[in-house]
């Protein structure tokens, strides 16, 4: 009878976040973010290991930890429970920010030391973030379009040296790095993406990414590139033993730097949920934005349990839900179960990492250029014509390509300020909120239009401003054509 009179059933009231696919659909999706985010999970600990001293046999120990961790901490943050959670598509996984200081924590210390020195550094951080995470997410009142555009546009710009760091083959001491080889196989990748994402429809349009690095890694055999050592040397069962590296130690020095990386993994994290929510058409508000701090920081403060890092949102995976317009939380969620498997299963995560890295940064340039230009789009509604925020972004932007143009530009700065000058994401946005309360809140008024004028540009300020959904924005391909806008 509903379909008789035209009633919507309660699976089509519901947002797309919120909506399951089905099981098929569910983990071809859901596999597509993992391999779209793995190399990025055990890069942190194959450089930490080998700085505190680690055997090959006890890094790939980390790498296993590193993916069960992350498993968790996605799971903590789709799914939620109690006001823990931003339940939007959000994958989590090990934060690059805390790299430097656990290196230089690993190189200090004894190799018996470093890694319970790390992790109990790490636990006092995680804690002190889930403590800091009502207050520090009122901080969204200050990101109005023309921030969180910024911003945006600064996540895809910075994730795109990573791309081509892989298109050239991931390790620049390589002989091979920056071969033809290699950079062929990039390019033939991206172009493969392209042409699926243009001649497929429905579903197979939505996994062209998985469809693109399944292609790439196939064409990659009898190229040469593929290694299977991976696969024959992993053990079928591997579980990540708590504390098997020894209890936490709890250092003053180690404990500073990593709540100082904590603060900024939180400070990208707000912005990465801003930028989530506008792709997907839920508008991140103060109480999102808390529950998805709460989650970042209380996966942050497990993992070390189970050996793992500082933990906070991949920004590569919201180019993918970006291009695929698949928003369901609960694929992001079977990410979080695969990521679990892959933890406890060396041999199922071996099989992931079969990907060559060019072939995986081929595709890496069309997700993270998808999120640079849905930065360009939240842009277009900040009333750019308006010369103050022109600057704005013009400065922002400027400074936050400094570490991706001049990565030696802070070399004589203290060591403790490059984790966050490091982060072109982190000082982008800093300058440009600092920039916008000086512009568009502390600046002259001059007359009533141009308060009112101002007034209109602040964002958020203006809860009309902040329901704005994302330009280009569309739903899911499985849901009816003659759906309205969500």
């Amino acid at each position: 009878m509903a379909a008789i009179t035209g009633q919507k059933s309660e699976g089509d009231r519901k947002h797309p976040v919120d909506r399951t696919l089905p099981p098929f659909k569910m983990f071809t999706s859901g596999l597509q973010h993992v391999a779209a985010m793995y190399a990025g999970v055990v890069a942190p600990p194959m450089i930490v290991g080998p700085a505190c001293g680690l055997s090959a046999t006890e890094t790939a120990f980390l790498m296993g930890a590193s993916l069960f961790t992350a498993g968790i901490a996605t799971l903590l943050q789709t799914l939620g429970f109690w006001k823990v959670g931003a339940k939007l598509p959000f994958v989590n996984g090990v934060s690059f920010a805390g790299v430097t200081p656990m290196v230089a924590i690993g190189k200090a210390q004894s190799p018996d030391d470093a890694l319970p020195i790390i992790f109990g550094a790490v636990i006092v951080a995680g804690v002190l973030g889930f403590l800091l995470a009502p207050y520090f997410s009122k901080l969204v009142r200050f990101f109005p379009p023309v921030v969180t555009g910024t911003v945006i546009t600064l996540i895809g710009v910075s994730l795109l040296p990573v791309a081509f760091n892989w298109s050239q083959g991931g390790n620049d001491r390589a002989p091979d790095y920056g071969s033809l080889t290699n950079i062929g196989m990039a390019a033939l990748t991206f172009v493969i993406v392209l042409v699926l994402r243009r001649v497929l429809r429905g579903f197979l349009q939505q996994i062209a990414i998985l469809l693109g690095l399944i292609a790439g890694t196939l064409i990659a055999i009898p190229v040469g590139i593929t290694h299977f050592s991976a696969i024959t040397e992993a053990s079928l069962v591997g579980f990540p033993t708590p504390f098997h590296f020894g209890a936490p130690q709890f250092d003053i020095a180690a404990i500073v730097s990593m709540c100082i990386v904590m603060l900024v993994c939180m400070t990208e994290s707000t912005a990465d949920m801003l930028a989530l929510g506008r792709i997907v058409d839920r508008p991140a508000d103060e109480r999102t934005i808390e529950g998805g701090l709460r989650a970042d920081t209380l996966g942050t403060a497990l993992s070390p349990l189970f050996n793992g890092f500082a933990n906070s949102a991949f920004a590569q995976n919201i180019g993918l839900v970006a291009m695929t317009k698949v928003r369901s939380r609960y694929v992001v969620a079977t990410s979080g179960l695969i990521l679990i498997v892959l933890g406890l299963c060396p041999v199922a995560a071996s099989v992931i990492s079969l990907v060559p890295l060019p072939v995986l940064g081929g595709a890496g340039i069309v997700l993270f250029g998808s999120v640079a230009a849905s930065g360009i789009q939240t842009l277009a509604s900040a009333a750019m014509e308006k010369g103050d925020n022109a600057l704005i972004v013009a400065a922002a932007v400027g400074i936050g390509l400094i570490p991706i143009a001049a990565p030696d530009f802070y070399h004589h700065l203290p060591k403790d300020l490059l984790v966050v000058l490091d982060s072109g994401i982190s000082t982008g946005c800093l300058v440009a909120i600092v920039l916008n309360l000086a512009f568009n809140h502390f600046g002259r008024k001059t007359a009533a239009g141009d308060a009112a004028g101002d007034a209109a540009d602040a964002g958020p300020v203006d809860p009309g401003i902040a329901q704005q959904p994302a330009p280009g924005t569309a739903d899911d391909a499985d849901e009816p054509a003659a759906a309205p806008a969500h």
